[in-house]
């Protein structure tokens, strides 16, 4: 029973700290949360909790603040996450419905969950290592000119403009685009290569050129980029923290580094659960010990996974940022997967 209420009394020092940037006293916790208690007793709570490491008190005569470890209980020990609201729900399915491709729900995406956590949010590209053709359009432009279009599994969307000094047959075009989807579908680079080499092989003299260049341009679009890519917003957010980050400094430059981003969400495990948060010295970044990372996965069931995610102080709204950050994220899936 006293265990029980203790971690009531550390709910209620969290969410109060959280709100008013205050430390948190008895009185304060007696007046605003109903746990049938008095001050006293709750004193008497206070005063285990800061044995166990979980809150301390910054001066004399002051209330009592969440420490890293303090925060971590609190997290670990949320009956569930609260669901968006329905309104909320709606307007966030309303403002990224209007995108247009990957790019653009990407960064409608980055915004939005900026501008609804308050905090600095990080969005990953889907990784292009595991992408498979989901689709291959070639659109004659003309007697000289093709456009390539590559779709993929990921929802990425590639073009490139193909020239010739001779002019391309309109009916080789649409052969080559009915075999290539037939041939290629679902399948990733090191895959199609060989299917391409056949198509190579039985093609005419008159064709190879446009044969070639197709097969060429589909391998390399295909084939995964050298390094991850991320968008940011919301880092003016930090400024806004206060004493919560003295020096925001080094964590505005680990926030540049695509190494230091990859670290944070190294973690992250989607078959293990759908928000991930790390606080404080457990980022992997000495920038990041100020700070909690809440973060998530998206990506297609049977394709590649890409993370999203939320920076901030340790003195963060957690249960709201997890599940804002856990619905965005599945919108994200739904969105690739159609």
């Amino acid at each position: 029973m006293a265990d029980s209420r203790r971690l009531d009394v550390l709910r209620a020092i969290v969410s109060e700290y959280v709100h008013t940037r205050e430390p948190v006293g008895s009185r304060a916790i007696a007046a605003s949360h109903d746990l049938g208690v008095s001050p006293a007793t709750i004193r008497n709570d206070m005063a285990v909790l800061e044995d166990q490491g979980l809150i301390f008190q910054p001066h004399t005569s002051a209330g009592r603040v969440p420490t890293d470890s303090g925060y971590r209980v609190f997290v670990d020990r949320l009956s569930g996450l609260k669901p968006m609201s329905a309104p909320e729900r709606r307007a966030v399915e309303s403002f990224l419905s209007e995108s247009v491709d990957l790019d653009d729900v990407v960064n409608r995406t980055v915004r939005l969950l900026a501008q609804v956590t308050h905090q600095v949010a990080v969005v990953q590209y889907p990784s292009l290592a595991n992408a498979t053709l989901r689709r291959l359009e070639l659109v004659d432009l003309g007697p000289h000119r093709v456009l390539l279009v590559v779709i993929t599994n990921a929802g990425r969307v590639e073009e490139r403009l193909l020239d010739f000094p001779d002019e391309v047959d309109p009916e080789t075009i649409r052969g080559l685009r009915t075999r290539l989807n037939a041939e290629c579908e679902n399948l990733a680079a090191d895959q199609i290569a060989p299917v391409l080499d056949e198509v190579r092989t039985n093609t005419t003299h008159e064709d190879s050129e446009l044969v070639g260049a197709v097969c060429d341009g589909l391998l390399d679009m295909l084939r995964p980029a050298a390094e991850a890519r991320f968008v940011m917003a919301g880092t003016s957010n930090l400024a806004r923290a206060g004493v919560d980050l003295n020096d925001i400094a080094p964590v505005l430059d680990a926030l540049e580094e695509q190494v230091a981003l990859l670290r944070l969400f190294s973690e992250v495990d989607p078959d293990d659960r759908p928000v991930h948060v790390t606080i404080g010295a457990e980022n992997p970044h000495d920038a990041f010990t100020r700070t909690s990372v809440v973060s998530g996965s998206y990506g297609r069931t049977d394709g590649p996974v890409a993370h999203i995610g939320v920076v901030g102080p340790t003195r963060m709204d957690y249960p709201r940022t997890m599940s804002t950050v856990r619905a965005v994220a599945a919108y994200l899936s739904r969105y690739l997967g159609n």
